[in-house]
């Protein structure tokens, strides 16, 4: 079985995108066809701005949520990243294999920094290292694959190369990772900027679906979407693009083309209805199962424990044997007990 590894991390709500992108094709396809592991990127979380109790609150939240979306524990590995202690131990590893160049090229660094000096600021320095922290998250694991969206290609591309020159310096001690961009996962924009991603980081907005939004708040979202100059419904990405994101949210959630379902409209009113019935209908097992979730709190506890436990177990020997391969002396173990006559 390959390994595959993903994380979430938990700066904000999750949303429809990461349900429809994400989600969704890690509980019906990665957990049954690999030895999978999800992770809640707490640590990631810590790079910007925070409030320590609301990264706290979302850490749960976002754990009990992929739970809720199917991620089953008798068939994958869900865990908190700060509970296993490799993660940092490895990130500080890489960080002497990297360098300066290849952060500050890391183009959500650049936007970021670049966001923040306009307005007289600065950003932290984790915000700029933390791409190797994310490299650590995978090759603690020995994950061959890593399902990724587009935007974090250049992160996975990182990886590989850190892993390739660690090898080269000092011994062959990891795998060398691939991203993969599963075809059938859907790419869901904002309802009200169909150019920019339906992202989680924001803490509120009308264009954003969360996966917790009740049902007339969500049919509401849908049915203010902004659409297209002209009235017929026509699958057109670049040119049409608030059509294009209803009929591709309205085909991710039935299984349909989007293409093909343009032919049956011939108003947007008839389509954002559709549409926004289908993400309720799609939403409501997985907001059903959160709230029986939520009324047994001790039993998400148990997960994540059990499931840093099993983290641990594969993580300590790959970021033991790079510790040693690097240089590192090993600890002087205690020494035994003299046996008394």
């Amino acid at each position: 079985m390959k390994r595959v590894f993903s994380g979430v991390k938990p700066t904000g709500h999750l949303t429809l995108g990461n349900y429809l992108g994400a989600m969704r094709q890690w509980a019906e396809v990665d957990q049954h066809r690999a030895d999978a592991l999800f992770c809640v990127v707490d640590l990631h979380a810590l790079t910007v701005d925070h409030d320590p109790a609301r990264v706290r609150r979302l850490s749960r939240q976002t754990a009990t949520l992929l739970l809720a979306a199917g991620l089953d524990p008798a068939l994958c590995t869900l865990f908190v990243q700060s509970h296993v202690d490799e993660h940092a131990r490895l990130s500080y590893l890489l960080e002497c294999v990297a360098t300066d160049g290849e952060m500050r090229r890391m183009i959500q660094y650049k936007e970021k920094a670049g966001r923040e000096r306009e307005r007289g600021g600065s950003v932290r320095l984790s915000l700029l290292t933390y791409p190797v922290l994310m490299a650590a998250d995978i090759l603690a694991y020995a994950a061959d694959e890593v399902p990724v969206g587009d935007d974090q290609a250049q992160h996975v591309q990182l990886t590989r190369d850190l892993a390739l020159r660690f090898n080269q310096r000092y011994g062959q001690t990891f795998v060398v990772p691939r991203a993969t961009h599963p075809a059938v996962a859907a790419r869901v924009m904002n309802l009200q900027e169909p150019a920019s991603k339906m992202g989680k980081s924001e803490d509120s907005g009308p264009g954003i679906v969360y996966l917790l939004d009740e049902p007339d708040v969500v049919r509401k979202k849908v049915m203010r979407a902004v659409t297209d100059s002209g009235r017929e419904v026509v699958y057109d990405r670049a040119g049409r693009p608030g059509v294009a994101n209803l009929l591709e949210i309205l085909a991710a959630c039935t299984g349909g083309d989007p293409e093909s379902l343009s032919d049956r409209y011939r108003s947007y009113g008839a389509l954002k209805k559709d549409t926004a019935d289908a993400v309720v209908e799609v939403l409501k097992p997985l907001q059903d199962r959160h709230k029986e979730l939520c009324a047994d709190p001790t039993y998400v506890e148990g997960v994540l424990r059990e499931g840093a436990e099993k983290a641990r177990a594969m993580a300590r020997p790959v970021v033991d044997s790079a510790y040693r391969a690097i240089g590192l002396l090993p600890p002087v173990p205690e020494p035994l007990p003299v046996a008394t006559p």
